[in-house]
């Protein structure tokens, strides 16, 4: 067995792009003669933030709670959503961290998630496959946003490009990271554009964070005025809220999946509610891979990304397509799901050859409006329920369960709904509930107590495809509103996004469905149960479209239910 290579680290090394512009980058390589396959990241929370300063919480949690991560390295390296340079490069891989165009040190107009993004990434990557050190393969790595980019940079099909591995990252620029299904993501966006982004643009002298190497700040040599810095960055906020139907300007930001046909491993996080979970996975169904993985986990998207459990996963993943290692890797089962428990923990790994997994049983819970409750009988009486959009809502109930009992898959709900307004917006929650009766919650990012599920949908465009729609999986294109007759009923097909739970026996589900973002009755502070995946912007959700009085009808010819994925008994 070869001995570790050193690793030699070379900071700032510039990256020329397709229009003459410089981007800088550090390289992280064995220090030593030969060729290695490249991992690359490319994105705009600098380069050189030390972990503790970009998100003093994470920091916190891995020296707390995760010793097998210090014990693997000293963490002098690790920055935000990025891989830990000295867990790869002993094992003969070069790792380079790219700041893209606009943020950390690289000069340029900030415009995340942009096509001209996406091209200086494709430039990026062509430039690591053909220098000295790298053997021609060049493989991407990184979570969130070091994941979604990767998956339109892939459909670009650099010539390099030889394999990915997306951990925890949305494909979709409009449904998931700017619009829940047509909902204005407005507390993590603006959280994000200003704490995550605009902190470490190119020359904010303003910025809190320090240079890994030398204590310097972080955003380069040149100091812009506020009015500098503004004039030098996308309007990403206003850009968003101006196009509130999926047009070309989502388009341009939304890859064609179907052609990505290089290896691909896809890990998804269960607590990724409100941006990544649906769109990871929905990116490894859409792509046209041939070797593709999928990995559906529990826990903390960004500490298990480093674990060393997992950090050995992807080096299996990445030795086989990038240095031709024959490990079996391919024996890998093609879906694993982990299916949580009470606790917040694991009851076991669930694999399959597909997702869905090949075992499940569609099952309908029929809701009853008059006596709130979820069940395998259908009702025979008419009913309806009204609720004020901005209340609370109305929340149905299974019976518990008399045994334990699997569901893990997609959610779909068939609703039919009317409204006093043109418009509502639909805030879908599933919770569980133990035999004692207490909530089973769950870690999310970063909420500490999230629920189980949650689905979203702007009712006016409720339209579906049929050609890209199933039983359990509706599809919405989300390009034209078709407003609501006030009174009238409405059928409506609600995504809810996937879930995985082992319920025991004793415990039940409850639906919650209101116009607005759910929260515990009392919690106070920003985690109030969806932290700050909130969408309360008023020039989206003006008063007179969507605060209106709000009917739930089911029985008679309103066949209302909800569609559970439920593994059946004894499966793998």
């Amino acid at each position: 067995m070869t001995a570790p290579y050193a690793m030699r680290v070379e900071t700032n090394v510039g990256i020329p792009v397709r229009d003459g512009a410089i981007l800088r980058a550090n390289v992280y390589r064995p220090d030593a003669p030969g060729r290695f396959p490249v991992l690359m990241t490319f994105g705009p929370y600098g380069k050189d933030v030390p972990l503790r300063q970009f998100m003093q919480e994470a920091w916190d949690r891995l020296n707390e709670t995760y010793p097998e991560i210090l014990a693997a390295s000293s963490c002098k390296h690790l920055v935000f959503e990025r891989p830990d340079p000295e867990l790869w490069i002993p094992d003969g891989y070069v790792l380079i961290n790219v700041d893209s165009r606009g943020a950390g040190k690289s000069p340029g107009k900030l415009d995340p998630n942009s096509p001209a993004e996406f091209r200086d990434f494709y430039d990026a990557i062509e430039w690591a496959g053909a220098q000295d050190f790298s053997n021609g393969k060049v493989g991407l790595l990184g979570i969130s946003y070091y994941a979604a980019g990767q998956w339109f940079v892939s459909a670009m099909k650099p010539k390099y490009l030889s394999a990915i591995l997306p951990w925890q990252g949305t494909y979709d620029f409009y449904r998931d990271r700017t619009r829940l299904d047509g909902i204005y993501s407005s507390g993590f966006l603006k959280r994000w554009w200003t704490a995550s982004v605009l902190r470490n643009q190119y020359g904010n002298p303003a910025t809190n964070c320090t240079d890994i190497y030398t204590g310097e700040r972080v955003t380069g040599p040149a100091s812009f005025t506020p009015e500098e810095l503004k004039a030098n960055a996308s309007d990403y906020l206003e850009d968003v809220l101006a196009h509130p139907l999926c047009d070309d300007f989502y388009k341009d930001r939304t890859p064609d999946l179907s052609k990505i046909d290089i290896p691909a491993l896809v890990v998804a996080n269960w607590g990724g509610l409100g941006l990544h979970l649906r769109g990871t996975i929905r990116g490894f169904m859409g792509i046209a891979s041939k070797d593709k993985w999928l990995k559906v986990q529990g826990g903390s998207y960004f500490h298990t990304f480093l674990q060393p459990k997992n950090v050995a996963m992807q080096k299996r993943f990445f030795d086989r397509y990038l240095k031709g290692v024959n490990n079996g890797w391919e024996n890998e089962p093609r879906v694993e799901v982990q299916v949580r428990a009470p606790g917040d923990t694991i009851r076991r790994t669930a694999s399959g050859a597909s997702w869905p997994l090949p075992n499940t049983q569609w099952t309908k819970y029929w809701l009853d409006a008059g006596a709130k409750t979820i069940a395998l009988e259908e009702p025979k009486a008419n009913a309806s329920s009204t609720y004020p959009a901005l209340s609370e809502g109305v929340t149905f109930s299974t019976p518990v369960f008399t045994r334990e009992t699997e569901i893990a898959g997609p959610v779909k709900a068939k609703l039919f709904v009317s409204s006093t307004t043109p418009d509502m917006d639909i805030f879908a929650t599933i919770c569980a509930w133990d035999a004692d009766g207490k909530e089973m919650t769950f870690i999310g990012a970063p909420e500490p107590k999230a629920p189980l599920t949650q689905g979203w949908l702007r009712v006016s465009q409720r339209k579906t495809d049929p050609a890209r729609s199933s039983e359990y999986l509706p599809y919405y294109p989300h390009d034209e509103r078709q407003a609501l007759a006030p009174g009238e009923v409405y059928e409506v097909d609600l995504e809810i996004w996937p879930m995985a739970l082992a319920l025991p026996a004793g415990g039940r589900l409850t639906l919650t469905i209101q116009g607005k973002d759910f929260e515990r009755p009392g919690a106070t502070g920003p985690m109030r149960g969806v932290a700050w995946f909130t969408h309360e912007e008023p020039r989206d959700r003006p008063p007179e479209l969507f605060h209106g009085e709000h009917t739930l009808h089911t029985g008679g010819q309103h066949r209302a239910y909800l569609l559970l994925p439920v593994l059946a008994e004894g499966a793998a």
